[in-house]
């Protein structure tokens, strides 16, 4: 069978803000499915310490009584998602995620910051493999106008995407995006081996963010700088 319809593991995180080296995780979750199809979830509610904005409440619906009556402590709970993450990856099993670099980076910087080990320390080397439905919807479909939301992703695809910005949701149309992806685009994506798509997908998001760098310079910022690294900085 083709990667897609195996095992694969959902991950997604919302949080307080959006940048990875400084926002806290509120709310993850982990979807454990077969190809498109949902077998269990892991959720997580975390009191992460600081106050959420209201901006970001307004998103994901978790403000700051919800999280300190209810959420766990953050660096328990921290570390209980990135085991289990690890977990699964060293049996193998795929993590897919959509923008990647920003929930693998803040789950990375949240451990840094309880003095935890890191990732790629608990697994003995890279975070991989990891398939990005955001990186690769980029790549395949290069020129499509209008905005790369989820939920415009998955429109797209014919992806229910039943509760925006609820973790366990928005993971598991994470999946269903990238077999959608690796059913309509099979010699790109679907019957690539795994390894070598990771490694495909370090090559595109490269280009991307080079391609929107050099625009933005144009421009709108002439010092502007977009992080290439994928799909952890």
């Amino acid at each position: 069978m083709s990667w897609w319809q195996q095992s694969l593991v959902g991950f997604d995180l919302e949080t307080t803000g959006t940048d990875p080296a400084v926002d806290r995780i509120v709310t993850a979750a982990l979807v454990d499915t077969v190809g498109a199809r949902r077998l269990g979830a892991t959720d997580w509610l975390l009191d992460p310490g600081v106050p959420i904005p209201t901006e970001a409440a307004a998103i994901h619906g978790i403000g700051d009584d919800l999280a300190r009556s209810k959420g766990r402590p953050a660096k328990e709970a921290v570390d209980e998602i990135a085991a289990a993450l690890c977990e699964r990856i060293a049996a193998g099993r795929p993590v897919v995620a959509f923008n990647a670099p920003f929930d693998l980076s803040l789950l990375d910087a949240e451990l840094h910051r309880h003095g935890l080990a890191p990732l790629a320390e608990r697994l003995g080397g890279p975070v991989a493999p990891v398939l990005d439905a955001l990186v690769i919807d980029r790549a395949v479909d290069k020129y499509r106008k209008g905005s790369r939301t989820l939920q415009r992703v998955c429109e797209v695809y014919g992806v229910e995407l039943t509760d925006a910005h609820e973790a366990g949701s928005d993971a598991l149309a994470a999946v269903r995006v990238a077999v959608a992806l690796a059913e309509r685009y099979p010699a790109e994506v679907g019957g690539v081996p795994l390894a070598d798509l990771h490694a495909r997908q370090i090559d595109w998001y490269r280009d991307w963010a080079e391609g929107l760098e050099a625009w933005l310079r144009r421009g709108k910022d002439p010092q502007a700088v977009i992080d290439p690294r994928w799909p952890l900085r």
